[in-house]
């Protein structure tokens, strides 16, 4: 059995252990210290890492009563090792997993929705829940969330007997056997939990939502708490400092700036379609009726608009064919005729000019490499 330091003191960084078991596993040497303050994996909080003497420890997992270390060198067995906690990661997961607490249990006693959910992930923590929840709503938890951070207030740990127990009214994911651990923020959750916590709730940090979507009957909420909320915070600032000074406006409109750049960016969009549909109807009219070959090369022609002008081409000439791009990256291509198999003419034309693509008559369409002197030597000869 592995005596689990981190119950004790979950602020425990270093501690020196006797090592009980070593073997080699699948992936790396599996240690077994008589205790650790290694917290393995488990109700969504990841595993601590760090060091047991020379060894890095890259992850920790359950064995029953024991704690397995999961080490990149074998250590000897009945050595006495020091173990050290990589101590900022851990922090950040106390911190996180507080805060949760803390939102969880507010949304659970303020709307009746269950956590049904919860991950600490790279990027932010997200927690998911049994009902749906407005943008007021999460405001108004997360409003709550930081008045209890900023309350300070001691979280508490307990081990009630089975009779306590069972007249306690607590949160749990999942049916629970042997004792049960109570961890509980006055006010604001009373949740049976293994992980570790911090001592105070002012020692968490900031607890910000920062998004939110439909997860099965539910909403999936993310999190940035304690550091990773500052952090976020810092990013987003110095984000929307560089976008102040790109657009020349105070920080605080920049959003009513970019409204006004997107109907500006609007009002260009729908001239240059004029502009754009001008340009074919030209290219349409220098074509008369009853040409032979027709083929145009033209820039910064969206797919679309290739097929509209070979088929507005073609409508006045036995065979168009439209090319837009240039001879660096290659061209889009739609070749048109109601007189010529194009099909065929298709396949010919992929193949001699590294060419992709395809259709059935009266239309092909598709993409080639090849310099514009080489597509219209092969379509013109």
């Amino acid at each position: 059995m592995t005596k689990r330091l981190y119950y004790e003191d979950a602020y425990c960084r270093e501690f020196d252990a006797r090592v009980m078991d070593c073997r080699e596993g699948k992936q790396g040497w599996e240690v077994v210290l008589d205790q650790t303050a290694f917290y393995p994996e488990g109700g969504g909080q990841p595993a601590d890492e760090g060091t047991l003497g020379e060894a890095k420890v890259l992850d920790v997992k359950e064995g029953g009563e024991e704690v397995i270390h999961l080490c990149n060198r074998p250590l000897e067995p009945g050595s006495t090792v020091h173990g050290t906690l990589d101590w900022d990661r851990r922090l950040r997961f106390m911190q996180q997993h507080s805060g949760e607490h803390i939102f969880s249990g507010i949304v659970h006693r303020t709307f009746g929705y269950d956590n049904i959910g919860f991950h600490m992930g790279k990027d932010c923590v997200t927690v998911d829940f049994s009902g749906m929840l407005s943008e007021k709503d999460i405001a108004q938890v997360e409003r709550a969330a930081n008045e209890a951070v900023l309350a300070d207030l001691e979280i508490l740990e307990d081990y009630p007997s089975r009779e306590a127990l069972g007249r306690l009214d607590y949160r749990s994911k999942k049916e629970l056997e042997g004792q049960v651990r109570i961890i509980t923020i006055p006010g604001s959750d009373v949740c049976a939990c293994c992980g570790t916590h911090v001592k105070r709730t002012g020692q968490i940090g900031p607890i910000k939502a920062v998004a939110s979507e439909h997860y099965k009957t539910g909403i999936r909420i993310s999190l940035q708490i304690g550091w990773k909320a500052l952090e976020d915070y810092e990013e987003k600032h110095r984000n929307i400092k560089e976008i102040s000074a790109l657009l020349s406006a105070p920080p605080q409109e920049t959003a009513e700036a970019v409204r006004k750049l997107q109907e500006q960016l609007q009002e260009l969009k729908a001239a240059n379609v004029v502009l754009k549909q001008k340009q074919l109807d030209r290219l349409v009219e220098e074509v008369p009726e009853g040409a032979g070959r027709v083929i145009r090369f033209v820039e910064d022609l969206n797919p679309v608009e290739v097929r509209m002008l070979a088929d507005r081409l073609a409508q006045k000439a036995d065979f168009a064919a439209v090319f837009s791009g240039n001879d660096g990256e290659g061209y889009k291509y739609v070749m048109c005729s109601s007189h010529t198999d194009v099909a065929a003419l298709g396949k010919k034309f992929n193949e001699a000019l590294n060419g992709r693509g395809g259709g059935r008559n009266p239309m092909v369409q598709g993409s080639v490499m090849a310099e514009r002197a080489k597509i219209e030597e092969f379509l013109l000869t």
